[in-house]
């Protein structure tokens, strides 16, 4: 969901407000996933490397999670939406990792669409810290060596599990993956859109979806139809 900020400042506005106004944007998109047959929605709010953002606009942002999870928990139990958290959520506050906790639970029994939110997320720390998984695994004797394939690498991952992206798209102009789901997204469908994430619609992400169809997927074989996940 990139652009947020530079959104703000074009507008000649204080950054912070391109992040309420990105907050705004997700509410839609998230109501209209099972509508539009999606199961599985992951948004990277905030990466590992956010932090070295201008401290007040960090503490902001943070302020805005809380705010944000506190307010739209209860509607998105209603919707019959499972949350999730992804990420290191021990370098946050501690008043926002007690909210996540509380969202999570309110919400762990529901199966109409799974959210998972990137929160001080990084690909590369999760990809090492799957590793560390399986050598412990090893050394308590609950797999060996031998047992190690993409398969079970891929069971110690944080996003385990739910399956991984059949879509992926970014806002913002930027044309890079910037270490998100670095393992997960080793077959999806790529869509880099210049618009920033403020101004994405249900409309956008229609056409995205409409783009997703148009493509064949091969998985590395033969010709293979985009299919719904």
């Amino acid at each position: 969901m990139d652009g947020n900020g530079r959104w703000a400042e074009n507008r000649g506005k204080n950054r912070i407000i391109g992040h309420i106004k990105g907050a705004d944007a997700l509410r839609p998109v998230v109501e209209n996933c099972p509508r539009l047959g999606i199961g599985y929605l992951t948004v990277y709010a905030f990466s590992s490397e956010n932090w070295k953002r201008p401290p007040s606009e960090v503490c902001q942002l943070m302020g805005l999670f809380e705010e944000y999870i506190l307010k739209e928990t209860h509607r998105l139990n209603k919707m019959g939406v499972k949350l999730r958290f992804i990420g290191n959520r021990h370098m946050l506050p501690n008043s926002l990792q007690k909210v996540i906790a509380w969202a999570e639970k309110m919400t762990e029994s529901n199966t109409v669409l799974g959210m998972q939110v990137a929160l001080n997320y990084g690909a590369r720390d999760e990809i090492v810290n799957a590793a560390r998984k399986l050598v412990c695994w090893v050394a308590d004797n609950q797999i060996t060596e031998e047992d190690i394939t993409c398969e079970r690498f891929a069971s110690a991952l944080e996003t385990t599990p739910w399956p991984d992206p059949d879509l992926f798209i970014r806002t913002g102009g930027e044309k890079r993956l910037s270490n998100y789901l670095l393992w997960q997204l080793s077959y999806t469908e790529l869509i880099f859109l210049d618009i920033y994430w403020p101004d994405f619609t249900v409309q956008d992400l229609e056409r995205a979806i409409e783009t997703y169809y148009e493509r064949e997927r091969r998985f590395g074989g033969m010709t293979c139809l985009a299919s719904s996940a």
